[in-house]
């Protein structure tokens, strides 16, 4: 199996049962605490009073964080803020990865590239496959207590004539999966070896995560193409969460010690013309009216990759974002739900409280 750590000697093994056996926190590692859910975990573990270290680039923009944690924190948001240890690194440097993730036994992995261009299938699988892994091989060097990953509906499987997707759906291959599918699906596999390799952890697989933040960021990028007028909606259906939701979840799992198994994280399935309807009245916009067809949807993808090619501009709408915007796709909730008797932020509440802040902005 690649990647495969051996401990090379009893040292590594006592620590990591003295770890195990703790019955507190030393401190937290978070990776991808700079992005849309990054923030929302980074707020909650403050909430919870725990010790935090952060894994950011050394161009990371931190402007963003501090919004976030003022729309949410108000007053106490720079105190808050300074309680966290930031450190320069990269999942793809190992001593990096190493050095910031010392002294810590327990490891918050939220980081990943999304993309469906077909050309950033090298960067999803060197970013999302082996910075996964190295995030593991360190967690098992270092004798970390546990993992908590965040993977994605897109290493869910889908199995023909059943309504709602769940966890026991296992993905397969297939030349219609996205490149950034197969990264998700690899890297979660890493999760799984490490497990097998002693190493506790708990996966999430999130719906399209929706919240406060950067609206260029790709799962709420909507709402800054609605609030522009956006002339025409998509008759698909997928499962969508709030990022506050997933957090929480999160940390919860964590504080159980609920290992070895995922979860899939859907507070609604929605079509997602309702979705920009709540998102158009919330800004006060007219709500999209045209009926995009598979034809329309097929054009779309094709001229936005032409331009792209011919003037470098960014590529909103690809082949695989037109296709999942056409499909229904749905996903239960009902195994998180019983295991934590969570209720889950209603959509509409989301939208609600994402466009507050993009006003502010």
């Amino acid at each position: 199996m690649p990647h495969r750590v051996i401990f090379k000697n009893a040292n590594t093994v006592i620590f990591r049962a003295i770890l195990i056996s703790s019955t507190f926190v030393l401190m937290i590692f978070v990776t991808g605490g700079t992005g849309l859910l990054g923030r929302n975990v980074l707020i909650e573990l403050l909430r919870r009073g725990e010790k935090i270290r952060a894994l950011k680039r050394a161009t990371s923009d931190l402007s963003m964080v501090r919004s976030v944690f003022r729309h949410y924190l108000g007053d106490t948001a720079e105190d808050e803020f300074g309680k966290i240890e930031w450190v320069d690194g990269d999942l793809l440097d190992l001593l990096s990865l190493r050095d910031g993730m010392a002294g810590c036994n327990v490891v918050y992995h939220c980081a990943a590239t999304v993309s469906f261009l077909k050309r950033d299938f090298r960067k999803l699988m060197k970013v999302n496959r082996e910075g996964t892994a190295n995030v593991v091989n360190t967690a098992l060097e270092l004798g970390v207590d546990h993992l908590c990953y965040v993977s994605s509906t897109a290493s869910v499987g889908k199995k023909e004539g059943k309504e709602l997707r769940d966890e026991n759906d296992k993905w397969v291959r297939s030349p219609e999966n996205s490149g950034y599918s197969i990264s998700k699906y690899s890297a979660e596999m890493e999760v799984w070896r490490g497990i097998e390799e002693g190493l506790p952890a708990v996966i999430v697989n999130p719906g399209l995560i929706l919240g406060a933040g950067d609206w260029n960021d790709s799962s709420v990028s909507i709402f800054k193409v609605v609030k522009k007028g956006l002339l025409f909606f998509t008759p698909g259906v997928n499962g969508f969460v709030d990022a506050r939701d997933v957090a929480r979840i999160m940390t919860e799992l964590s504080e159980k010690k609920i290992f070895n198994q995922r979860f899939l994280l859907i507070s609604e399935n929605l079509p997602f013309r309702t979705l920009f309807d709540w998102i158009a009245d919330a800004f006060g916009v007219k709500r999209p009216s045209v009926r995009t067809t598979s034809l329309m949807a097929g054009l779309a993808w094709r001229w936005e990759g032409l331009l792209g090619f011919l003037f470098g501009r960014k590529q909103n709408i690809t082949r695989e974002t037109a296709k999942s915007a056409m499909h229904i796709s749905t996903y239960s909730n009902e195994k998180i739900k019983a295991e934590l008797g969570y209720e889950f932020i209603p959509i509409h509440q989301s939208v609600l409280d994402a466009v507050s802040f993009f006003k502010k902005l």
